[in-house]
């Protein structure tokens, strides 16, 4: 089965150029909210959530259906994160998509909040299952997909994974079972940034040809610059356009940089759990808004 690339199939779809300064605009500001919260606590996995900014922002501001206002509602599509310690990065995403108020960012990790350092469904609005052990989220997704199947549900459901979750075993049963049960209405999504808490993915637990392997357990695959929102966009499409009650399952899978957008923490030699300094906020953040806007007049 053929990989369906961006390049190949760019004809098919509509990527306008306000589509594509719409989502950079969002994603800008998911990384921007992502350091004010790690501000807060002067650490955290804030590399990640730079570097997967472009990722959430594209699902959230132009692909998932759902109700700020309600984010029980019945008849939304699902995101689940099962990578837990990206919450900082999702949070971001929620409050610009109007479900987590913008000041409550402040309360990141701090005591009684709703926002703790790893993702919980039961203390965060919008927030669909409670990550943290890596594995579990794409298992829960295919139950979750074949449950809305069976209910008559037109809802989609997605499901964030990062490149580390694929050395978990239950990663790859429930791909096999996405595939058994024909769910497409079921997207996955992957964060390649080639890093894990003990290293860099490939001396940890190869994966590569992480392609063929999606393929050959049966999803429409295909593999993208994740931090190229026209690429990610016309990922998402092709995706949508798979999309049935009954179909083949879709997968995307996104290269990225740890701490894109902020050249200091991009070159970060112990990037998964980021400690940086007081004084080097500041200048990440002037970084960030240097790098966007010297783009958004280019």
């Amino acid at each position: 089965m053929p990989t369906d690339t961006v390049q190949d199939t760019a004809l098919q779809t509509a990527v306008t150029q306000e589509r594509v300064d719409k989502i950079s605009a969002a994603a800008y500001r998911i990384r921007h909210h992502a350091l004010n919260m790690g501000e807060v606590q002067g650490q955290g996995y804030v590399g990640q959530a730079l570097g997967a900014a472009d990722m959430l922002a594209t699902v959230y501001g132009d692909q998932l259906r759902f109700r700020a206002e309600d984010p029980h509602w019945e008849a939304r599509d699902r995101f689940l994160l099962s990578t837990g310690h990206y919450a900082i990065g999702h949070y971001a995403a929620l409050a610009e998509a109007g479900i987590v108020p913008v000041e409550e960012l402040e309360t990141y990790g701090s005591d009684n909040s709703r926002l703790p350092m790893s993702g919980m469904s039961t203390y965060t609005p919008g927030m669909e299952i409670s990550g943290g052990s890596l594995g579990h989220g794409l298992t829960i997704a295919v139950g979750m997909a074949l449950g809305l199947r069976y209910q008559g549900s037109g809802a989609r459901v997605f499901n964030f994974l990062s490149d580390g979750e694929l050395d978990e075993g239950s990663t790859w049963e429930a791909a096999m079972g996405a595939h058994h049960h024909q769910l497409g209405n079921l997207t996955a999504m992957v964060d390649i940034n080639a890093l894990q808490a003990d290293g860099k993915t490939d001396t940890v637990l190869r994966t590569e040809p992480v392609t063929e392997k999606w393929e050959s357990f049966g999803w429409y695959t295909q593999r993208v610059d994740g931090n190229d929102v026209a690429a990610l966009l016309a990922a998402f499409d092709n995706a949508a356009s798979q999309a049935a009650a009954v179909g083949r399952p879709s997968v995307i899978l996104c290269d990225t940089k740890v701490g894109r957008g902020v050249p200091l923490l991009e070159n970060r030699e112990k990037a998964h759990f980021m400690r940086i300094e007081e004084n080097e906020w500041q200048i990440c953040r002037e970084q960030l808004t240097a790098g966007y806007e010297g783009k958004a007049s280019a």
